[in-house]
This record gives structure tokens, C-alpha cells and sequence, in this order.
């Protein structure tokens, strides 16, 4: 008799939110594709977050609208009708929030739940322990679902460079120097390098003459890059100019990716791209650093600001703490740079 592992799978991973979850999710679930390529898997996540899935060879993505058709309890019946149609057989909650525990109650299927260690992190929020604790990274978290399902010898991937898609070949026809990208922006003030510092690193980067250099973001942050990258000739807003897909196919070409905390580092670590994170009120020892990129961290400076972390996500910017990542110098994030590039 087959046990469940040999037996072919249809296995339905769920992580709706956020970007940057999903994907530090990629290296997981490409490492699985790889590893069982008997099994079919299927992604479940929010429209918004398809090209990330899209980037993954032999994952299909499904899209979770929660706003509308699988909206509260009977949306969420429904899409579980939709999802016992597609005959899957197993899940793996990389989320574990309400919405997936009441997904995978009407699924009745046998199911894996990440654990978040959220006791752990309140903990070292708390008693301030980043000097000598280490909490397990998101990536380890996410590979013990695969292993409380029976798949062991998941080792996380990065992704294969992507081919240049034809807007990135158009956007990149003069560029001939390194490629560097540039995410100034993050969910939470507490998170984000202030803009004028972060204008002055442009400034100086874009006058070496060395790189081309591209500013990634919403589109309701392209204006605010376009003065930033006012001036600077080799300096390209692409925030608002490209679809999300075509930024992720992007981030694929680079040379260095800089960031904040946030989403852009992770999208850039699926492809092993070097990159730099800047941290202000949170801190990478809660487990959240880009894959394989633990090396490239700069933190704020914890003397002067001994508070941080002040939570998980960054939403707590205590007194006092507004200037806290102006101590992370222009000319520190610099010298990192000339280290990787």
C-alpha cells in the first residue's frame, strides 16, 4: 500500500499576505516543485501577488478574491467548493490566520500549519534579546509545514535569472553599466530611510557614472522618485511605468537590489540578486531577513535606540525614535555597495 507521500498529490499551499511573505515563500516551494515533481501544486494567494507565483515552474496559481466573491464565512465556503473541485488532496497553511483555518475547516482535508513562534518574537520584543537571540528564520518555518506532511529533504532555491521580458529589454537598451535597484519605501515610517539621505545616495551612486540605476515602487510613488531622480542621468523611475510582473522580471536582471525591510529585498533574494536591506524599528533576528542575504543587513544603531524592535511588522515608532535609521550613514550603505558590485 502507497503511503500519502508516494501517493500523487494535489497539494493547495495557501499565503494570501503580504508581498514579502509570499515571497520568501518562493525559495520553499520551488525547492518542493523540484524535489516531488510527481505532485501537482497549487498556490492559493490574492490577485495582486500572481506574477510572484508565476515565477515558480510547475506552480499554479489560485486566486483568493477576499473582498468579493470569498468574502467572510460563505465566501470562504465557496472557495473551498472551488478547491474540492480542483481534487486537492492536502494543504500546507503557510499563513495561519483565521480566514485559512476556516478555509481548511470546510476542506476537511489533512493539513499542515506553519508555527510563528509568535510567544518567541513578543518575547524578544519585550526583553529586548537581539545580542543574543536568534529566532528561527520565516524560511525554516515554512519548510517544517512540508515536513509535518510527510516531505523532507527541502532545501531552499533560489529561482533561475529570468529571461529579459521585452519591456525590461526596452528599458534596458542604453543601460550598460551594473544594474542596481532601489526600493526607498516601506509600510511603516519606523521602517523607511528618510527620503533626503536616501536622494543624497541617488545623487552620489548616479555621479560614478558606474551604475544604472532603477527606483522601484508603487505607482503612487512615482512622483516623489521622479524628484528624487531629478538631475541624475543614469537614474530611472520605473515605479508606475512598468506592470508588476515586468518589476519582478526586473529585479531578476539586477547586479545589487537596496531596500528597506520590505517586499522588493525578498522578491530580489528569489533570484539570489546581492541585497542590501536597511532596518529601523524592526530587526532581522525575529527571522524575517532575505533569503540568503542574512550578510547584507544594516541595522540601526541600538545603543542610541534600545527599543528596537518595537514589533514584528514595524508599526510602533516609540518617542523620539523618528530619526532612528539617519544613524545608518550614507557613506556605510556606500561602502556596501562597492563591497557587492
Amino acid at each position: 500500500m502507497e503511503s500519502e507521500v508516494t501517493k500523487k498529490q494535489r497539494l493547495l499551499i495557501i499565503r494570501l499576505s503580504a508581498m514579502g511573505d509570499v515571497a520568501m515563500s518562493v525559495p520553499v516551494v520551488h525547492a518542493f516543485a523540484k524535489a516531488y515533481p510527481e505532485h501537482s501544486l497549487y498556490f492559493l494567494t490574492k490577485p495582486f501577488h500572481k506574477s510572484i507565483i508565476e515565477t515558480i515552474p510547475g506552480v499554479r496559481p489560485i486566486l483568493a478574491d477576499v473582498k468579493g466573491e470569498h468574502k467572510g464565512i460563505l465566501g470562504l465556503w465557496r472557495l473551498s467548493r472551488q478547491l474540492k473541485a480542483q481534487g486537492i488532496t492536502a494543504v500546507a497553511d503557510l499563513h495561519e490566520v483565521t480566514r485559512s483555518k476556516i478555509l481548511t475547516f470546510f476542506l476537511q482535508l489533512p493539513t499542515a500549519r506553519i508555527d510563528k513562534g509568535r510567544a518567541a518574537k513578543k518575547k524578544l520584543i519585550r526583553d529586548k534579546t537581539v545580542a543574543t537571540t536568534k529566532l528561527e528564520t520565516t524560511i525554516s518555518r515554512y519548510i517544517k509545514v512540508f515536513n509535518r506532511l510527510g516531505f523532507e529533504g527541502i532545501k531552499p532555491m533560489a529561482l533561475s535569472r529570468p529571461a529579459p521580458s521585452e519591456a525590461v529589454q526596452q528599458l534596458g537598451a542604453t543601460a550598460t553599466q551594473k544594474w542596481i535597484g532601489i526600493a526607498p519605501f516601506a509600510a511603516h515610517p519606523g521602517k523607511q530611510y528618510p527620503l533626503e539621505l536616501m536622494q543624497k545616495l541617488i545623487t552620489t551612486l548616479d555621479q560614478t557614472a558606474r551604475f544604472s540605476i532603477f527606483l522601484l515602487g508603487a505607482p503612487s510613488e512615482q512622483t516623489v522618485l521622479a524628484t528624487m531622480a531629478k538631475g541624475c542621468e543614469h537614474t530611472q523611475v520605473v515605479a508606475g511605468t512598468l506592470a508588476f510582473s515586468d518589476q519582478i522580471n526586473l529585479i531578476g536582471q539586477l547586479d545589487l537590489m537596496l531596500s528597506m525591510d520590505s517586499g522588493n529585498g525578498h522578491l530580489a533574494a528569489m533570484y539570489a540578486v546581492p541585497t542590501i536591506t536597511l532596518w529601523g524599528v524592526t530587526h532581522p533576528a525575529l527571522g524575517f531577513a532575505p533569503f540568503g542575504q542574512e550578510a547584507h543587513v544594516l541595522v540601526s544603531d541600538r545603543e542610541a535606540y534600545p527599543l528596537i524592535p518595537t514589533s514584528v511588522y514595524g508599526n510602533k515608532l516609540p518617542q523620539g525614535y523618528k530619526g532612528l535609521m539617519q544613524s545608518i550613514a550614507v557613506k556605510t550603505i556606500l561602502d556596501k555597495i562597492d563591497e557587492l558590485v
